[in-house]
């Protein structure tokens, strides 16, 4: 059967380079959004689970006694990648971590606190994620924002070759090694309707409150990255804003989706500025463990 054409705007997202974002990124969002699964059964996937979500969220808001399982976690999630999750998304997803890793990483190299730990959290396959990777991807986060403590704004942003980039790790669609499977058919953002579901059951309340909302961070990293390199962008970029309104899982799906291409929007204009600085000066030392 002949494939289908798509439609005008979405050929039209094909030359939008608008936005600092890798053409591997936009290429497997886009054929992420050409998985009939996507618009025949998510509509109402997203439903049903969004009210299962809000009836866990009440039942974990209940003074009982909390509990998680982080492991099973883990594995379910894994095993339903593997399994079920479209190729296209599971690249998305091993994009990520890597995304928001140098991010941070980058943060924390160029910030006035020495010897602060770098994030670690570069899996090349899913099997790499059984680690407890998910939940480290949130804590990881918010230990860095802690050792960091307050911010101290620079004087004036600095060039390239006045960045440290030792911790920087250049993303290739090479290094990820996803096994297709003729079962692999659930897109982006149905795998994450079921996974936000199972997050809610099996992390404690504090855990999954913390998560949902460690989303608004995104503004906060953003004004720091910004101040950092004199890109006053940056902060426009961010969809989830101000960390002191604590919200629940209403509007999780786009939020998460949001900070998906967030992380991708900064770490293609920072990684711009390192292929400037590496023209220029060659490759930066290795960075520490």
């Amino acid at each position: 059967m002949a494939k289908r054409e798509r439609s005008a705007y979405l050929q039209a997202l094909e030359f939008d380079n608008s936005f600092p974002i890798e053409q591997a990124a936009v290429d497997l969002w886009l054929k992420d959004l050409d998985n009939p699964f996507r618009w025949s059964l998510r509509p109402l996937l997203q439903l049903v689970l969004a009210i299962l979500l809000h009836v866990v969220w009440f039942f974990k808001r209940l003074p009982l006694p909390q509990f998680s399982a982080h492991a099973t976690l883990q594995r379910l999630i894994c095993w339903f990648c593997k399994h079920f999750v479209s190729y296209e998304a599971n690249l998305l997803i091993l994009r990520h971590y890597a995304t928001e890793s140098n991010l941070l990483n980058f943060l924390a190299t160029n910030s006035q606190v020495p010897d602060t730990e770098l994030v670690q959290l570069y899996p090349k396959k899913i099997d790499d994620m059984l680690d407890d990777s998910f939940v480290k991807h949130d804590q990881e986060l918010f230990r860095l924002f802690k050792e960091l403590g307050h911010w101290h704004r620079p004087s004036r942003a600095k060039q390239a070759a006045q960045l440290n980039w030792q911790a920087w790790q250049p993303v290739s669609m090479q290094a990820f090694q996803v096994e297709r499977k003729k079962t692999q058919v659930v897109d982006f953002e149905s795998a994450h309707a079921l996974f936000m579901c199972l997050f809610c059951l099996l992390l404690t309340r504090e855990e999954y409150r913390d998560a949902i909302n460690g989303f608004n961070l995104d503004q906060s990293l953003a004004i720091r990255l910004g101040e950092l390199t004199g890109q006053q962008r940056f902060p426009e970029m961010a969809y989830n804003k101000f960390p002191l309104y604590l919200i629940g899982p209403w509007n999780l799906g786009q939020r998460f989706l949001m900070h998906g291409f967030f992380t991708e929007y900064l770490y293609a204009a920072l990684n711009t500025l390192y292929l400037e600085y590496k023209a220029e000066h060659g490759e930066p030392l290795a960075a520490e463990d």
